[in-house]
Formats: C-alpha cells, sequence, structure tokens
C-alpha cells in the first residue's frame, strides 16, 4: 500500500467531518514526503522506562530512525520499525546502511552526525548505495527540488531538511522577524545562563501578537507532524492560551537540561549536532554505543504498514515492548480499541507500552474498554517523572502501560 493510502488510513476516521474534514486532508498530503530526518522523542528516557532485558522483541514506529537504532544498544532479539511514510523508513535504512557498511566510526560519525560534508558523498556513493533497501534506494537517488538527487542531503546539513527541519529553519527566521535570536541558547555556559538568556532572547516572542494569532492556526503546525486531532488535544491543556502553553514547553527544552547534552536543544538552536560533545550527540551517534549497535545492526526490521496490521501478523504473547510515540493521538475510539485488541493479544507477560501525547494526560482512560485496559497498570505519578526526564520536550505527557 503507497504512503498515502496509508496515512489517509491513518488520520481520516469518525471525527473526519466538516470543517476538520477539510483539515484532515490537507494534513494527510502535506504528511506523504519526508517529515522527521531525525526524531523528536527521546530514546534514553524510553529506555528508562522500558527496562529491557536482553532478547526483547521491540516495536516502535520508526519515523527519523534515531530511537529503533538506539533500542539495539539494549541487545533486543528485534527491533521492528513500522511507519506509514516510506520516506522515514528510506530514513532509516540509509542511517542502518551507513552503520554497517561505512569503515569506522569516525566515518559515520561525519556522514551521520556531521552530514555536511562533501566526502560524505563519496562515502554513500562507495559504500552505501548499493546495499539500499529498492525503495529506500529510489527515494534517495530521485531528485529534489534543488535537482539534485537526495542522498546529497549529507553534504547539505541533512537534519534542515524534511518538514521539521525546514519549519525549524522558518521559527529561527521568524524569531528574529520579532527581535529575538534562538541562537543566542548556545552562548550559555550553566542552567543559569540558560535560563537568562530564553527570558532575554526567546521568551517575549511568544507573547507577541502575531504569535499568539499565529498559535491558533492548526495549519501552521503541520510541518511538526501535529494532525488536527492532537491540536484539540493541545487545546485542552492551554488553560492561558496555545501561546503560553507553546512557550514553557520551549522553556522545557531550553532551560531544564544542559545544553552541551541535549541532542533536540543543539537542532533546535543551533540547526546542528556538535559533534566535538559526545554527550550532545544521539544515543545512536554516541561512541559508547557503537560497539553495540554495528554488532546487532541487522535485528532492525522496517515494515511499511500500521502498527494494528503489523501486529496481526504476530505471534501471540510475543511482544516485550511497544513505542507509539504520539500516534495514538491521531485515533478516534474505534481505532485505538483495535490496536489495543492486537497489543493484548501479542504482549508477553510484563510487557511494556509507552507513549507521548499533545496533552498531559493519557486518551486510554476514556476511549479504551474496559476489558483492555484491566489488563495494564499505569502510574500517573512515575508517568510525570518519565516526561520530566524527556530532554525533547515537545509534548505534554510520556506514558508507560505495563501487562499485568
Amino acid at each position: 500500500m503507497s504512503s498515502k493510502a496509508l496515512i489517509d488510513s491513518a488520520v481520516f476516521n469518525s471525527t473526519t467531518a466538516g470543517s476538520k474534514g477539510l483539515a484532515d486532508r490537507l494534513f494527510a498530503h502535506w504528511f506523504s514526503r519526508l517529515v522527521y530526518a531525525q526524531i523528536w522523542e527521546d530514546p534514553q528516557a524510553d529506555l528508562a522506562a522500558l527496562q529491557l532485558t536482553p532478547g526483547a522483541n521491540i516495536l516502535t514506529i520508526s519515523s527519523g530512525g534515531c530511537n529503533a537504532l538506539a533500542y539495539l544498544s539494549a541487545e533486543p532479539a528485534a527491533v521492528h520499525a513500522v511507519d506509514l511514510n516510506a520516506a522515514h523508513l528510506a530514513m532509516l535504512d540509509i542511517k542502518q546502511k551507513a552503520i554497517k557498511h561505512l569503515p569506522d566510526y569516525d566515518a559515520v560519525l561525519q556522514f551521520l552526525g556531521n552530514a555536511n560534508h562533501s566526502d560524505n558523498l563519496k562515502r554513500y556513493q562507495r559504500h552505501i548505495r548499493h546495499h539500499l533497501h529498492e525503495d529506500a534506494s529510489e527515494f534517495w537517488e530521485s531528485r529534489s527540488l534543488n535537482g539534485k538527487p537526495r542522498y546529497h542531503y549529507f553534504a547539505q546539513q541533512a537534519y534542515q531538511h524534511g518538514l521539521l527541519g525546514q519549519f525549524i529553519g522558518f521559527a529561527h527566521f521568524f524569531v528574529r522577524m520579532m527581535g529575538g535570536d534562538l541562537r543566542k541558547m548556545l552562548e550559555a555556559k550553566n542552567l543559569q545562563e540558560q535560563s537568562a538568556l530564553f527570558e532575554r532572547h526567546i521568551a517575549p516572542v511568544f507573547e507577541t501578537r502575531l504569535f499568539q494569532w499565529i498559535a491558533r492556526q492548526p495549519v501552521a503546525l503541520y510541518s511538526l507532524g501535529i494532525p488536527p486531532s492532537q491540536f484539540e488535544e493541545l487545546k485542552r491543556d492551554a488553560n492561558q492560551g496555545l501561546h503560553a502553553l507553546f512557550k514553557e514547553r520551549m522553556r522545557h527544552l531550553a532551560c531544564d537540561f544542559p545544553l552541551q547534552e541535549n541532542c533536540f536543544a543543539q537542532q533546535a538552536f543551533g540547526r546542528r549536532y556538535d559533534t566535538a560533545q559526545q554527550a550532545g550527540l544521539p544515543m545512536y551517534l554516541q561512541r559508547s554505543h557503537f560497539d553495540s549497535l554495528r554488532r546487532n545492526i541487522d535485528r532492525v526490521h522496517p515494515h511499511h504498514t500500521t502498527l494494528t496490521d503489523f501486529l496481526r501478523q504476530q505471534p501471540r504473547a510475543s511482544m516485550h515492548a511497544y513505542v507509539f510515540l504520539d500516534a495514538q493521538d491521531w485515533m478516534d475510539q474505534q481505532q485505538l480499541s483495535t490496536l489495543w485488541q492486537e497489543v493484548n493479544r501479542t504482549a508477553a507477560p510484563g510487557a511494556k507500552v509507552i507513549f507521548r501525547t499533545g496533552g498531559s494526560t493519557s486518551p486510554l482512560e476514556r476511549q479504551l474498554p474496559a476489558d483492555i485496559l484491566a489488563q495494564w497498570h499505569t502510574d500517573p505519578v512515575h508517568n510525570r517523572a518519565l516526561y520530566a526526564t524527556d530532554r525533547s520536550a515537545i509534548y505534554g505527557g510520556m506514558h508507560l502501560y505495563t501487562k499485568i
């Protein structure tokens, strides 16, 4: 099935009607291209929550592929990376093949970390091109809007491409236009300076009338991968207005974690990874994990399908961990119930499910039938503590459910 058909099946549901129906169709069209060159959920928080033992079978949404690769450090039996969008699976595939086939860690870091050097074209041509899956090869060899094959992204700041990368670029322009400067955050040497720079150069932008108007427009968030249904969840939490909600989440990203140890902040404020700082790299690019990733690299398996359809093909009690990112915010009650029927069937004893939400609350308690939910345990206090550790800071909640 094509990416468009899969995305349509996920976005269009019982709530697709009236003005929301038009918004859903616009979002589905927008989301069918490369959105995430890198993922925006923190794998360190994921692994702390999941407490995986070696030999686990993991299901995750692929997105930009960073987390599926990071989970290899836990020595799983398999990481099944599912995505509706073939462009995301192509991004996972090029990262997977780079880790497997480039000569050494330094070459991998230049290709995937720096992602901005002409030598990366030779690395692709010599070591990666002939190993890509057919669909991924078609994506990377096809030409982008600038007329060059897409693999040239890795010689042109790869993470500034895709809808999210372009959105971050526009955000930098917009903040400067409003009198602020996102890059000023990179001058901070400690958390105290981070807070001071945020208040001086970023916080005032959220109080401008123009930003307050933009914050109320769902289409403004499409490049973040936020569909109309998730926008409604954001509004539930926005007691003081969406502009105030977005300011607090940006404050969480900018002020609550050392910038030198936060790859998400490096991308948000610097539009690159600082390859000189190991702690500021994504987990899958850190030298300390390279040997385990390379040893286990063939345990990542891509699947161009829906979560539910993937699970229908799996044996009973065969899965140990499920990582749903924010996908459940997209779902209506029927879609959510159908998914969790398969989760219940395939979950091994003690299996864990983690996911993020645009709002602060989980949708499961208000949407899942009681007989399905009764098989799972969650602790809201622990969930809030998990959320506080997620360095990406763009969501309202992180939730862990454990099979009873």
